[in-house]
């Protein structure tokens, strides 16, 4: 966030907070009476930033994969929901704001400088950007299997995680579709990594960064089963084999810890939803046993 900030303060906000709280208006060019080192600053700043940020990312890269990868034709699925896709963009936009005051925190202990973010490459060398890396993406799987594992635990389900499994066959749309305590506590590995461990703090940005477009990406429906990737990576597949089960896959990027601790489920291509799918779209004629569109003579 302090890089975010460091390039918005001079393009944007030092005008912005100059104009809203001037120390002295009858100077040309005011200053703020607010400057960057001041809490109420940042905390407006750190609100504003994720907000849009937050909502751009999504709207844009749901956007992106509901019309260019998602397959539309998994909307005539039994289980989709009427209005499906606007009940997914609503909860997710209505969930937003409340993660980022969830998250204000530890965004703000960042900016003050609280966490172990570094400048410079040369502070702890090249190999430790790849070294710290890795920590990151594992110490996020682990803890965020156990988040999501303990999630779905009777006691806590229907109160927390339910919401977002109400899409039983997702679209990306339903990315941030959650409860917000249930989106605030699957990101505190993200936020809490940087406060145990040092790490280069544009590469925690990018890092961040690419965590919410795969948290998009992986809503996709995309059923994609037998490449040798799929023991590895936690793909769409396994992910949208999570919202039918409910009590398989619960990694965020491998599979390895569902397969240690027995919930992993491989994709196989007589799961795929698309399968229900087309039984609906034969019904009512609008594609053949193959699964090709019918195209009805015109004037029907």
């Amino acid at each position: 966030m302090d890089v975010a900030l460091e390039l918005l303060d001079p393009l944007i906000l030092d005008r912005a907070y100059a104009w809203l709280l001037p120390s002295d208006r009858s100077l040309p060019d005011p200053t703020s009476r607010w400057d960057r080192d001041n809490i109420y600053r940042q905390v407006i700043s750190i609100l504003v930033i994720t907000q849009l940020g937050a909502t751009s990312l999504y709207l844009f890269f749901s956007a992106l994969s509901y019309y260019f990868i998602f397959d539309r034709r998994l909307e005539y699925h039994p289980r989709f929901l009427p209005n499906q896709v606007r009940q997914e963009i609503k909860s997710s936009l209505s969930a937003i704001p409340f993660i980022n005051i969830l998250t204000l925190p530890w965004f703000l202990a960042e900016v003050r400088g609280k966490s172990l973010l570094y400048r410079s490459v040369s502070d702890y060398g090249w190999p430790w950007m790849v070294i710290s890396s890795i920590l990151y993406m594992a110490f996020n799987d682990i803890a965020i299997y156990w988040i999501h594992r303990l999630e779905h635990h009777p006691s806590v389900y229907k109160y927390i995680h339910k919401p977002h499994h109400k899409w039983i066959v997702p679209t990306p749309w339903a990315a941030l579709a959650f409860h917000p305590l249930d989106g605030y506590v699957q990101s505190l590995p993200y936020h809490a990594f940087v406060f145990i461990c040092p790490m280069q703090r544009h590469l925690y940005m990018v890092l961040f960064g690419a965590v919410q477009i795969w948290t998009i990406f992986i809503h996709d429906g995309d059923m994609i089963s037998g490449h040798w990737t799929e023991k590895f990576i936690n793909s769409p597949a396994h992910h949208t084999l999570h919202h039918m089960y409910f009590t398989v896959n619960y990694g965020q990027y491998f599979t390895w810890a569902d397969t240690y601790f027995g919930s992993h489920r491989a994709p196989e291509p007589a799961l795929d939803p698309l399968h229900d799918a087309l039984k609906v779209m034969r019904a009512k004629g609008l594609v053949d046993e193959q699964g090709n569109p019918i195209k009805k003579p015109k004037g029907e």
